[in-house]
């Protein structure tokens, strides 16, 4: 059986959907085929790895990716945007059986002092996790 591919989509693709990809990657294993991608790519966010680094991820090799890049060439089965910029502007993607919304705050737009942007990052990347064991749940896919 061929697995479902996720596609989970940003802005930037330099915080949030990296977080869900890895959290997808992680949680539901080899069940699923998971990518993520940004309408304008702005690389990695060095919150982003910090904080993933904390639960274990290293993202220190990952790049932002842009959605050009899949539209017409890979079958998505459920798409995900994290962030009401996206949603907005979603290309369509023919086939895509699910279409789904998260919107998380934007880390990258806290100000203040380093711990100050950290904690929002943790606070950020802490509501992905939950939300992707919640629907892992729901769909009645297992995580590991």
């Amino acid at each position: 059986m061929e697995k479902m591919r996720v596609l989970v989509l940003c802005t930037g693709n330099s915080a949030r959907s990296q977080m869900a990809e890895a959290f997808l990657r992680r949680y539901a294993g080899d069940r699923l085929e998971v990518h993520s991608a940004g309408l304008e790519p702005k690389g990695i966010n060095p919150y982003t790895v910090r904080v993933m680094q904390e639960k274990g991820y290293d993202l220190s090799s990952h790049s932002s990716k842009d959605v050009g890049q899949y539209l017409g060439r890979v079958h998505f089965g459920t798409v995900i945007t994290v962030c009401d910029r996206a949603e907005k502007n979603c290309p369509i993607f023919p086939g895509v059986s699910r279409r789904l919304h998260w919107p998380f705050d934007d880390p990258a737009e806290v100000t203040g002092t380093d711990e100050e942007k950290l904690e929002k990052f943790r606070q950020v990347r802490d509501q992905i996790e939950a939300r992707i064991k919640t629907w892992l749940e729901e769909d009645g896919i297992p995580h590991l």
